[in-house]
Order: structure tokens, then sequence, then C-alpha cells
């Protein structure tokens, strides 16, 4: 056990910065191109509907599940007061899950601690695995727990460097782009029971002062997370 903990927190070094660089390129590949981001959105859609799940929870709602679809949409089914702080905090969650959890996972790379970011991310996905309550959901869980479980088992560690700084830019600029789509559907009112369009009638604020909020906590975080891992 002490080996694992001594494992678990040891340090790596930093990484060279082109390895920065090109992991940074890579993600912003991944999300700025039609095909590849269709294929990795379900990603983000884990984070989303996590930040969701955390925050019930956190405001003492009642969590009956997560659903996790093919479409890479997803919901989150609390039962509680139907307004108030709690709701409200519940809805705003989903949104600005991705890019906060990109930042923290930022601080957790600067820091040099890949080993303890990659088992939180394992840990993460068990009890998302543990709420999920439906096929589909319980598959992609598993997909991506056992790849990440085989990262942690069998990739040496410069590999395990680049594929978190991959991840932790996929994070923070994956954040961005739902909010953006989010804001084209409202403009074509195909979103009227978006999280925004929800907060917007929990309280006195139009669902576009919800989109902008989203965008500028996301785009923060980019700019936070690209000072904490500077290469140069």
């Amino acid at each position: 056990m002490d080996k694992f903990w001594a494992h678990l927190i040891k340090v790596q070094p930093d990484p060279d910065p082109w390895v920065v660089l090109v992991s940074a390129l890579a993600a912003l590949v991944i999300v700025g191109f039609r095909m590849p981001w269709q294929v990795s959105r379900g990603l983000i859609t884990i984070a989303h509907e996590g930040g969701h799940a955390l925050m019930a929870l956190l405001t003492r709602r009642k969590l009956e599940g997560i659903r996790l679809h093919s479409d890479t949409s997803g919901v989150t089914l609390t039962r509680g007061r139907p307004n108030g702080p709690g709701m409200v905090l519940t809805a705003l969650a989903g949104y600005l899950a991705p890019p906060l959890l990109g930042l923290a996972a930022a601080w957790l790379t600067e820091q040099g601690r890949i080993t303890l970011l990659i088992w939180g991310v394992l840990l993460f996905l068990v009890c998302m695995l543990l709420l999920i309550r439906n096929l589909y959901g319980a598959l992609i869980l598993l997909a991506t727990g056992g790849a990440v479980f085989a990262l942690i088992m069998y990739a040496p560690a410069e590999v395990q460097q680049v594929v978190a700084l991959v991840a932790v830019w996929f994070l923070l600029f994956g954040g961005i782009r739902p909010i953006i789509e989010l804001q084209r559907k409202r403009s074509r009112r195909q979103a009227r029971d978006s999280d925004a369009d929800q907060l917007a009638r929990l309280t006195f604020l139009p669902g576009g002062f919800y989109v902008f909020f989203f965008l500028l906590v996301s785009v923060v975080s980019v700019a936070f997370g690209a000072y904490l891992m500077n290469p140069l």
C-alpha cells in the first residue's frame, strides 16, 4: 500500500516544450474538425453530466441517475424542489464542468502529478458508472474506463504524460465548442429545454446571459490553463 501511495503522488519531470505544443495542436484538431469531434464529443458529455450529478449531490438533491445516448447527448435525473438555489446550481454545473475539470487537470499537470491525474479520471468514471441508468451509457463508460486502466497498467510514463496533456487540452478546448453549438441551436429555436433556457425560467436573467457566462468561464479556463502549462 505504501508503494502504491508513493507511486500515486510521485512527481514526473516537466515535459519538453514541443510535447506541450504538439498535444495542444492535437486536441485543437480533435475539437475543431467534424469527424474527430463527433467521435470524441461523448467524452465532453461525460464531464458535462458528471458536473450536473456532482452539484446535485452537493446541494442535497436526490440523484436518480444519468443517461448517456449514442447521439452524444445526455441527461442527469434529479428530484427535489423544482426551483431554488439547488436547482439553479445543478443546471449551471453542466457546461462549466469540462473547462473547470480541464483547469484542475492543467494544475495537476503543471505540478507533475500525472499519475494522480489519471487515477483521478479513473475514479471519476467508476463513480459515473455507478450512477448510469442505460446500457449504452454503461458500455461507453466501461470502454473509456478500460482504456484509462490500460494506460495506467501498461503504458510507460512518457506515453501517460502525452495522453494526459492531450486530455487536458481536449477538456479545455472541448468546453467551448458545445456552447457555440448551443447558441446556434437556440438561434434556430431548437434548444428550448437547454440548460441556459432552464436557467432563464428559474431566474430573472435571459438564456443568452447564461450562454455568455458559460463561454466566458470556458475562455478564461483555456487562458489560465495555457498559462499553467506554458512551455516557454
